[in-house]
């Protein structure tokens, strides 16, 4: 049997992080930068970065149509700008997002580069807390219906501010799952919200150069 092939947008941003993540779970990764690299994929995973250099990036690699249709044929995991990718509102973007997903957010809500934080998320779908990285991230202003929250800040209170949400197969999280150990999200979005199967032995953390503390230049990766 196959590996399962996923996509990585990998135009700007902290890909080569979601890259490492999914190799450790022994998938078969694509690097996205063009229409055709589209082609036969299982997943999709949009990065952080920033997301104004994304979206005219998008434009002139001519990805924008061909994207807009594959994150509506495919699950698809958008993390940090990413997420905003995922939305239909967001401030100060050069275009209207991919609009899978009903929410609202604010671009850097959390303050610049300099306040970047780590902080226990509660993720229901995991049935406990997540090592959560924040860098520049945006916060969700407004949920639309049909859009359930599986992630709030902080860990210990359930009504939490909303940071991850998941509308059938489309996931949106504000922080970085790539950036720590924690193999967790990454696998329950390949396994149970893309239905596919991993490999049997593959645990959920993963040791070496996924998982580093959020240095300057993980600051840097994440932007």
């Amino acid at each position: 049997m196959s590996a399962p092939r996923v996509g990585v947008l990998a135009l700007q941003g902290d890909f080569a992080r979601h890259i490492a993540s999914l190799e450790a779970l022994v998938v078969d990764v694509m690097r996205v930068v063009r229409p055709e690299d589209l082609d036969g994929l299982d997943a999709l995973v949009l990065p952080g970065g920033e997301s104004t250099t994304m979206m005219k990036l998008m434009d002139a690699n001519r990805l924008r149509e061909p994207l807009t249709r594959a994150v509506r044929e495919h699950p698809v995991l958008g993390t940090c700008a990413g997420a905003i990718l995922l939305g239909i509102e967001s401030t100060r973007l050069p275009g209207p997002p991919l609009g899978v997903l009903d929410l609202t957010l604010e671009r850097n809500a959390y303050g610049r580069q300099i306040d970047s934080f780590t902080a226990d998320v509660g993720v229901s779908v995991l049935g406990g807390s997540f090592p959560g990285v924040f860098i520049r991230a945006p916060r969700i202003r407004r949920v639309g219906a049909g859009v359930e929250v599986i992630a709030r800040l902080p860990a210990s209170d359930p009504a939490g501010e909303p940071v991850g949400v998941r509308r059938g197969r489309a996931v949106g999280l504000c922080f970085h799952p790539e950036l720590t150990s924690d193999l967790r999200l990454h696998r329950w979005f390949l396994a149970e919200v893309a239905g596919l199967t991993l490999a049997s032995h593959v645990q959920g953390t993963s040791e070496g150069p996924v998982g580093r503390p959020v240095s300057a230049r993980a600051r840097e990766a994440g932007r």
